[in-house]
């Protein structure tokens, strides 16, 4: 099996607005382009119209209803790895195939030593990993790793091509591990959320929770409070709920 790096000062991962996304696919269709050329090469569709398809997406959007009458609302909810400061589907790797990186945190599959197994997918609590049936390998997302280390870029190219895509700007990518970013500031004034933290992998990306409806949340004395909703039985916590059902199927 495979053991873990000490953690790295440096924590690079993504913080995705729930309230902004608007599940337009931009991200996913992005990510499939780059990656399809990229470190993990390619990312195979088998029979994509048939009745059993089988491709390999490295992130994928899930849309829930959230809500009842007037508060209710659609929340598109992307899903791809986390990255997680312990992440079980490194330390199952029979082969040291799958490893994280010591100086940035990154988690990454090397094609050339996976022998397919499956170990890391069944571990994984999130649904991450994707089997490629072409190649027989397993393969999730690399925070593009091949593209925002690229000194041929612009330095505004160097980020991840679902967090360039984004038409909302709902993805933001950066130093987690640094609490003076601009995500870790961001994290901190909304109050965003680690993924099932009670499985104890530390995902080092998060989610920003929906905010309340502005039309709901408003009346003609009383202005829109930028707060998200953190009651009992609220709508976040209900989508979070269901994002953890989901994921454990």
């Amino acid at each position: 099996m495979t053991s873990l790096p000490a953690p790295s000062a440096k924590k690079l991962g993504l913080v995705i607005d729930l309230d902004t996304c608007v599940g337009c696919q931009a991200c996913a269709t992005s990510c499939k382009e780059w990656n399809t050329s990229g470190y993990s090469a390619p990312l195979s569709d088998h029979d994509p119209y048939g009745a059993d398809p089988h491709g390999a997406w490295l992130n994928r959007i899930h849309a829930y209803d959230v809500g009842e009458g007037a508060t209710s609302r659609t929340v598109h909810f992307p899903r791809s790895c986390l990255h997680c400061e312990t992440p079980a589907c490194v330390t199952v790797c029979p082969t040291g195939a799958s490893y994280k990186r010591a100086e940035d945190g990154i988690v990454l599959v090397n094609p050339d030593t996976c022998i397919g197994c499956k170990l890391c997918s069944w571990a994984c609590p999130y649904g991450a990993r994707e089997y490629d049936y072409a190649d027989g390998v397993m393969k999730k997302c690399t925070l593009c790793v091949d593209r925002i280390y690229n000194e041929t870029l612009d330095p505004q190219d160097r980020v991840p091509a679902c967090v360039k895509a984004c038409p909302t700007g709902a993805r933001h990518f950066g130093d987690l591990g640094d609490e003076s970013s601009a995500v870790s500031q961001l994290v901190k004034a909304r109050e965003g959320y680690d993924l099932m933290p009670e499985m104890g992998y530390k995902p080092v990306n998060k989610y920003l929770p929906p905010r309340p409806r502005r039309d709901a949340a408003t009346t003609p004395s009383t202005p829109s409070t930028a707060a998200p909703v953190k009651t009992d039985g609220s709508a976040t916590e209900k989508l979070f709920a269901w994002a953890d059902k989901l994921l454990s199927r």
